[in-house]
């Protein structure tokens, strides 16, 4: 039985999130059926962490056992070819048996893109929010650094979390400016159900002046 690690990219505004749910397009729904085609067993996908409906993903990391003897080098593309261009395999390798996509990510992170042009993008649409108001950025800085350390961010997710516990670490929270848009980035050691799309909702109300910064 061998381990193989996954480093995943997908285009998320298709699909039902990352966890397979009945007669819902979803991410892992669709590696495991390309990897019983290859491999012919029924493989259950294990990744660092579950993403919600409509969200991108840059590196995923997910595993999984088989009994395979495909040789490693060939396993990211086999799998492509049998999968929708809006997922990529960017890497497959051989790791230890103990190795546990979940259990053993150290940190995560999420971005959240705004674009601050008064236009907006037609190309890039899909991929960022687009805010025609000015954002006061000095404001929302300085308010992203009260997320930094470990909270209870109970107020921070919505209904349908299913995690016992909302305490969380973050390790670092920045607002960064380029040109016209904003980036929201939050690294953690894990995140609740839509907590970064709450808190990037929260600092875009900073940045309108709806809310004040100490």
């Amino acid at each position: 039985m061998r381990n193989i690690k996954l480093t995943i990219e997908y285009d998320g505004k298709k699909f039902n999130g990352w966890q397979k749910q009945p007669n819902k397009l979803n991410i892992q729904g669709e590696i495991e059926n390309a990897i019983k085609e290859i491999t012919g067993e029924e493989v259950e996908l294990i990744a660092s962490g579950r993403t919600d409906a409509g969200v991108h993903a840059f590196g995923q990391v997910a595993n999984f056992k088989t009994n395979s003897d495909l040789p490693i080098e060939k396993f990211a593309i086999a799998i492509n070819s049998k999968l929708k261009k809006s997922i990529v395999i960017k890497q497959a390798e051989q790791v230890d048996d103990r190795f546990h996509a979940r259990y053993n990510a150290k940190q995560k992170t999420y971005r959240y893109i705004i674009n601050n042009s008064k236009q907006g993008t037609a190309i890039y649409r899909d991929l960022e929010c687009h805010i025609p108001i000015e954002l006061n950025i000095e404001e929302m800085k300085k308010a992203v650094k009260y997320f930094e350390g470990e909270h209870d961010f109970k107020t921070f997710k919505a209904s349908g979390t299913s995690s016992k516990s909302s305490i969380r670490i973050i390790y670092k929270a920045e607002v960064l400016k380029k040109g016209d848009r904003i980036f929201i980035e939050l690294t953690g050691n894990g995140f609740l159900y839509n907590m970064v799309r709450i808190i990037s909702g929260t600092l875009v109300d900073v940045g309108l002046r709806k809310n004040k910064s100490k």
